[in-house]
């Protein structure tokens, strides 16, 4: 297949996008406004929902968005809604929900509308919250759109605010023995923007959590250990699987397909590990 991406975006268009992100913003709750987010076993929690976009290899502009509801704590699909979509925007650093945001929006839109009692009370999403260059990530965007809490699970970590992968950054991770340790994520502000999560035994390769809308960072923490089973979030990761599994089917053909994030676009074997 021959390759096809979307053109780059003029800078007017850069500068429209940072002012929405800006406006969008001060619409960001960053503390707990739900009752089971108070409980220490998050007694009420009964929906979490997981979002995900998929990509055919060498097309930026085919994707399969997906959106799941998974029970909790038993962590068992309940809701599935995938759709080919036609993305128009390309991925630039910074910038990601122009790109896929608005297939997400929709596609809570017809859960509410098809089966309301299914709406998740969490999304977990594939992507940064506050840990962002300008503190609005994909999971912010889509929580203030949504008015849904929303948590930002990110496989790699974000380089603002004077965070970097160099030597102490590895020699913290190394510093994660067990499933359940972390680290903050201070930047050069001296502001805690994320945090560092070793959620499987089986992996040393950390998660990057961050809160996005209506949840706090420790909340956000909690909530996302309890739901991995492997190294990625059940709900993200079943959302993944699902994106990917419909394009082939779509396809009727063996296509590699990616994730998300082009930073982390990973083999199909990551999502296990």
């Amino acid at each position: 297949m021959s390759g096809r991406a979307a053109e780059p975006p003029p800078d007017a268009t850069l500068r429209r996008w940072e002012r929405e992100q800006a406006q969008l913003k001060a619409s960001v709750v960053e503390e707990d406004t739900e009752e089971w987010q108070k409980d220490s076993s998050f007694a009420g929690l009964e929906r979490v929902g997981g979002v995900d976009l998929s990509y055919i290899k060498g097309d930026d502009i085919s994707a399969c968005a997906s959106l799941v509801v998974l029970s909790y704590p038993a962590l068992e699909v309940l809701y599935e809604d995938c759709r080919m979509v036609a993305v128009s925007a390309p991925y630039v650093a910074g910038f990601l929900a122009f790109r896929e945001v608005p297939f997400l929006v929709e596609a809570v839109q017809r859960l509410q509308q098809e089966e309301p009692k299914l709406k998740p009370q969490v999304l977990l999403v594939d992507g940064n919250g506050l840990l962002h260059p300008r503190g609005f990530g994909v999971a912010c965007h889509l929580g203030v759109l949504t008015d849904l809490p929303c948590i930002g699970v990110a496989k790699n970590l974000l380089q603002v605010d004077g965070l970097v992968r160099n030597e102490l950054h590895r020699e913290q991770i190394r510093s994660l023995q067990r499933e359940g340790d972390t680290f903050p994520l201070t930047g050069t502000s001296g502001r805690v923007l994320g945090m560092v999560l070793r959620s499987y035994n089986n992996s040393s390769k950390p998660l990057y959590i961050s809160a996005g809308h209506r949840v706090c960072l420790e909340t956000a923490v909690r909530l996302v250990k309890s739901c991995c089973r492997y190294r990625i979030p059940e709900p993200i990761r079943q959302a993944d699987i699902r994106s990917r599994e419909y394009i082939r089917k779509q396809l009727c053909s063996p296509l590699e397909v990616i994730s998300s994030e082009p930073e982390s676009r990973k083999e199909e074997a990551e999502m296990d590990d």
